[in-house]
């Protein structure tokens, strides 16, 4: 082994790495007397103990060799932590390193700002206790464990110049999306994206258990690892060197230093390899990229036993290692805390030894200061004009489109406009083509690093240059996506409808980060985070019932209303429209809903511009209320129930000509909250004005109809809302039978308007009968013919 660091070089950073568990281990645990002044009392002590230590000194040990690393090659890096409970570490090492003070000048570098900087950390009206929004230098707060890798790798794409240190934690490595996060590694280009280096930390403890990598063989590490194309080098403390003098450590810092040395000569090397073979144009090899394997103590540096029970080493190092603040542990953390011998390291002051200061990086390239993390190197996108692409007809509902492929076009081009700034990919589990994005391929191909066979040749598109990220894993998509949109860039997820529910919890994670980072003011606002459903609930027909589930709707809308915003255009007009918007727009997640099958097209593009701008409102055309009251309100929201709800609309005036109907298409599902919850809500007169508070209201709804009441339960006029929507009815069927199954049909619409409007309930009998033999028909129809009746399957619309 190589020996890279001088004594002088070990004791500093050894110092630093002190420096900085010093700090983490009071951030846990003390109120005031940061600096150990007078002996300690049960009155220094926080009345409740929070936070995670067995994880922290192993990231400060990394920090502090990442920072020589970005010192020796000038370059950045960003720090990605996947034991978030970590973040005592993060927060110590970035107010050591200066960053902290910059972005909160009250915890300044002094014995008075050490003493806040501790009080606040899992304090009331402090900060969390994760590597969170809050933390400089932060994107991946990891509260919630598995996704640092695909993070990392997002962060990475289109970022050349940066070096991303994914620290993964032990216990994290067992999870399902961190399993297949390693693959990201086949979609990474050597030249034109970044560094990324994983750092697997065996620390050999979770909460209360040991961890499956740290009890399994060396040789077996190694080769799961090479098995996922990396090389690992291995960085072990085989030695207990407990609170010992520097030297004990000597070994440990010249191997990791050595190690990380050697990590990044071979990224370059990989590098140069790569360019030289692009110069010569031939393929890339794919490399396989270095990653390091640290095994270190769970609580290392810790108390080694507390009252005769195992604590450093060992799963109870996990979170406090003693929260039971009697006299003999105020004695035990006070001997702890002054193991790392704080006045060797602070001055009187409070303030930071400088010949230990000069080791972090200066400026931006200090990572708690890196811009990239925080917002603040984003382009918007250059967009084409949406309204080229526009769908033509002479009359509404007589034209089919499929939505999603005119979509596919428009975001061609974005790629095309955006290719110099390198800053929009698409991302999807295997589903681009499927879900009518064809058209992408026309200008890139599918990211791939993998072999290649000659049927590939072609066929595939599959291309190491490609911007279109597809990997049949949902976390890892989400991850890629969330990480890209984190570090200023753009992009769209396609997904079939009912398994975009596989990142329910990560959706769940990055609103919450949309959603505290927009009142701090150092973080700017992000690109949003744009999901293209499809594949919906209502063409899952040949599927089947396991593909028929459009609730991610209803978990969406109970976060935040300044995140979220969900969408349901009824043809491609209306879509293009909305993908304009929200490829625009920052800091949301933007849900859209739309069709890939051929459908009727309803809006010209000014009528689609004014309708989405508005995000709902009456369809002139489709109405016939006009200069007096409706006697029924036929609401809808979503491609399939809009069609459904104009059929039953050309019914009732068929049988009914007299009857009055207004016609109400909801674009922007936000629009039906009050405007009191909701920005894009809309106020109680436009509502009342629309749905009027005294007429039936039909709704046919895309999802569970137990949303629409959801979301109106307060307006005036809620007990006239009838939803009809999915009602968890399907099976391998045909398109009608879906609606039919979940009586979201033209039939059972009119049916619910006879029986719901007072005249139609005298003189309707004959009608309703009528309108109940046909879906006996419908049944009999399909059960024979396999396939829909002709009447249902070509209507248009009529007027």
């Amino acid at each position: 082994m190589t020996q890279p660091l001088s004594l002088a070089q070990i004791d500093k950073m050894h110092a630093y790495w002190r420096a900085a568990n010093y700090l983490s281990v009071g951030q846990i645990y003390l109120l005031d007397n940061p600096l150990l002044t007078e002996q300690l009392k049960f009155a220094h002590i926080k009345p409740r103990l929070l936070g995670h230590w067995g994880t922290t000194p192993g990231l400060n040990f990394i920090y502090v060799h990442a920072n020589r690393i970005i010192k020796q090659r000038k370059s950045p890096m960003i720090y990605i932590t996947g034991p978030g409970h970590g973040g005592p570490g993060l927060v110590a090492n970035t107010y050591l390193e200066g960053s902290y003070e910059e972005f909160y000048p009250h915890i300044d570098r002094t014995a008075a700002g050490m003493q806040r900087l501790f009080k606040q950390f899992s304090f009331p009206r402090g900060i969390p206790s994760h590597v969170a929004p809050e933390t400089p230098g932060s994107m991946h707060e990891g509260g919630e464990l598995g996704y640092s890798l695909s993070h990392a790798f997002g962060a990475a794409f289109d970022n050349p110049t940066q070096t991303v240190i994914a620290v993964v934690g032990d216990g994290e490595a067992e999870t399902g999306p961190l399993a297949a996060s390693w693959h990201s590694n086949k979609y990474l280009h050597p030249v034109n994206d970044g560094f990324v280096l994983p750092i697997l930390h065996l620390n050999g403890y979770k909460i209360a258990n040991p961890t499956l990598l740290s009890r399994i063989s060396h040789e077996e590490i190694t080769k799961m690892f090479e098995g996922f194309g990396y090389k690992p080098h291995f960085v072990e403390l085989k030695t207990e060197t407990f609170n010992e003098k520097n030297e004990s450590f000597t070994e440990i810092h010249q191997k990791m230093a050595a190690t990380m040395d050697l990590c990044m000569a071979e990224l370059d090397a990989i590098r140069a390899k790569a360019q030289a073979e692009m110069d010569a144009g031939q393929p890339i090899v794919r490399p396989r990229y270095p990653m390091i394997v640290m095994r270190t103590p769970k609580g290392w540096t810790g108390p080694k036993e507390i009252k005769g029970k195992k604590v450093e080493d060992y799963w109870r190092s996990h979170q406090v290692p003693f929260s039971d603040i009697d006299e003999e542990n105020v004695h035990n953390l006070e001997n702890w805390m002054k193991s790392y011998r704080p006045e060797e390291l602070f001055d009187a002051n409070g303030t930071f030894k400088a010949e230990l200061a000069e080791l972090a990086p200066e400026g931006l390239l200090r990572m708690g200061s890196n811009p990239v993390v925080h917002g603040q190197e984003s382009k918007d996108l250059r967009m084409p004009d949406f309204r080229k692409y526009a769908v033509t007809f002479d009359k509404p509902g007589t034209v089919n489109a499929e939505a999603t492929r005119v979509m596919g076009k428009f975001l061609r081009d974005v790629m095309v406009e955006n290719e110099e700034q390198k800053n929009f990919r698409i991302f999807g589990p295997d589903e681009t083509a499927s879900n009518r994005w064809n058209d992408v391929f026309d200008v890139s191909g599918k990211t791939w690093f993998a072999d290649y066979l000659e049927a590939d040749k072609n066929n595939d598109f599959l291309a190491q240059d490609g911007r279109v990220m597809e990997i049949l894993s949902e976390h890892t998509c989400q991850g890629w996506l969330e990480a890209y949109n984190l570090t200023g860039r753009h992009g769209f997820f396609s997904c079939y409808e009912a398994f975009i529910h596989v990142i329910d919890s990560m959706f769940n994670q990055h609103a919450k980060w949309l959603k505290t980072t927009r009142s701090i003011n150092w973080r700017k606002p992000l690109p949003s985070l744009n999901y293209l459903l499809t594949s919906h609930v209502w063409r899952q027909d040949h599927n089947g019932f396991s593909h028929q589930d459009p609730g991610f709707l209803d978990h969406v809308i109970n976060k935040r209303a300044e995140v979220i915003r969900v969408y349901l255009p009824a043809d491609a007009n209306t879509l293009l429209s909305v993908t304009d918007h929200v490829l625009r727009s920052r800091h949301y997640v933007n849900v859209v809903v739309a069709g890939k099958q051929p459908a009727l097209q309803y809006l010209t593009m000014d009528q689609a511009i004014t309708h989405c701008t508005k995000g709902l409102g009456i369809w002139d055309w489709a109405s016939n209320d006009q200069g007096g009251e409706p006697d029924v309100v036929m609401a809808c929201a979503g491609e399939v129930p809009t069609m459904e709800a104009l059929a039953a609309t050309d019914l009732l005036r068929q049988h009914f000509p007299d009857l009055k109907i207004r016609f109400v298409n909801v674009c922007d599902l936000m629009t039906l909250q009050p405007e009191e919850e909701h920005s894009h809500g809309l106020s109680d007169r436009e509502f009342d004005s629309l749905f009027t508070t005294d007429k039936p209201v039909m709704f046919a709804f895309h999802g569970y109809p137990w949303l629409i009441h959801r979301l109106t339960y307060r307006r005036n006029g809620h007990s006239n809302i009838h939803a009809r929507g999915y009602i968890e009815e399907g099976s391998t069927s045909t398109p009608f039978d879906m609606v039919v199954v979940n009586k979201l049909d033209r039939y059972n619409l009119a049916i619910d308007v006879i029986d719901r409007v007072p005249q139609l309930q005298k003189i309707g009998a004959h009608v309703r009968q009528k309108l109940s033999d046909k879906l006996v028909e419908h049944g009999q129809y399909i059960a024979e013919h396999g396939d829909d009746m002709p009447e249902v399957k070509n209507w248009k619309w009529p007027y």
